[in-house]
């Protein structure tokens, strides 16, 4: 009897220990992320928190601000942003991993109108009656320097260029279209890809340079494994297949 007791008592033990280190090998992940990417990343979020029981949290800013916010030593783990550039420098830093930065998403651009029917692709530019086009700031949003991009290699840079308004980031952007502000207007496919509103045309990627969003894991990550798992998971095919809802390309 004794020993069926002991052996009762130890395979109670064994599964405690068992289900300690299950609730140990649980982490929580901080993630830093664009705002443009909010939407995707917490159906990410959701679908990682399934696959591995770690916990998410993210924090969502411009690209430029949560950069800021990392150089100043906020308690982030990974960083999600809308560019290379800010992931390049968090490694030139130190703040960032060299050997785990990659693109996670491509960014797809779309000239798009509020107007059913008007958008039927790149000939609606050379209408004389569209009035303002509206891209993002060229100068710090990838988005507005791949519009002037397709603008020139189309021929109709010259014929636009007193007439662009530029959006400080895509988010206004695409506010200057929705509201009429702007009769057309260069947008991320991300931004309709919800809807069927409008009019639009997908820009081919051979017209401009890829808009890359990369990852990074950050040096003050305080559950490194943790951290690898979510950034592994987001070269997983529910990744790439959450992605293509939301109008991204995988970072391949």
């Amino acid at each position: 009897m004794n020993i069926l007791i002991g052996l009762v008592r130890g395979a109670a033990l064994s599964l405690a220990l068992v289900a300690a280190a299950t609730v140990t090998a649980a982490a929580e992940v901080r993630v830093a992320v664009a705002a443009n990417f909010a939407d995707p990343a917490k159906e990410i979020g959701a679908a990682f928190e399934t696959a591995t029981e770690h916990r998410v949290v993210f924090s969502f800013a411009s690209t430029g601000q949560l950069f800021i916010q990392i150089a100043a030593g906020a308690p982030f783990d990974v960083f999600l942003a809308a560019d290379r550039e800010r992931p390049a420098r968090a490694v030139a830093d130190g703040l960032g991993d060299p050997d785990h930065r990659f693109t996670y998403a491509r960014g797809r651009l779309a000239l798009f109108s509020r107007e059913p029917g008007l958008v039927t692709g790149p000939d609606v530019l050379e209408r004389d009656d569209i009035g303002r086009l509206a891209i993002a700031n060229p100068q710090t949003a990838p988005y507005g320097a791949a519009a002037i991009q397709v603008l020139v290699g189309l021929g109709q840079f010259d014929r636009y260029e007193d007439r662009l308004v530029r959006g400080t980031s895509i988010a206004q952007t695409y506010q200057f279209v929705a509201t009429g502000n702007a009769r057309l207007g260069f947008v991320a496919v991300s931004q309709i890809a919800g809807n069927d509103d409008g009019s639009r045309w997908p820009v081919p990627e051979s017209l401009h340079d890829p808009i890359a969003q990369d990852a990074v894991l950050l040096s003050a990550a305080a559950d490194r494994e943790a951290a690898l798992s979510f950034l592994d998971f987001l070269k997983d095919p529910r990744t790439a297949a959450i992605l293509a809802t939301y109008g991204y390309a995988p970072g391949g």
